[in-house]
């Protein structure tokens, strides 16, 4: 992919471009760069917003690349909520208190 490296506020570190240009690339390497993506936004952004801005800028030139599916899957994952499991999941619960009168 030979073009300028658009300013886009969904991908403001160029990871998702670079990831087009690299000749080779893998799914797996794909969903590594997408993580890093993800987790380099800033809190609370949308991602289910974010994401068809990038498939139409870059997936759409590239359908057929591992980034694409990659998007187009995070795009369907996007928002879905599951079961948390540890602290996540106990934090603001109800707890039992412990005999010595701690929180526990």
């Amino acid at each position: 992919m030979d073009m300028a490296r658009p300013k886009l506020a969904a991908d403001p570190r160029g990871l998702i471009y670079e990831a087009y240009r690299i000749e080779g690339i893998t799914e797996p390497d794909c969903r590594t760069i997408f993580l890093d993506w993800a987790l380099g936004m800033p809190d609370g952004a949308d991602m289910k917003a974010l994401i068809p801005e990038l498939l139409e800028v870059y997936g759409s030139a590239q359908p057929d690349h591992p980034m694409t599916r990659v998007l187009e899957a995070g795009l369907d994952r996007a928002g879905q909520t599951g079961r948390r499991g540890g602290w996540a999941a106990r934090r603001g619960a109800s707890r039992t208190p412990r005999r010595d009168g701690g929180a526990g």
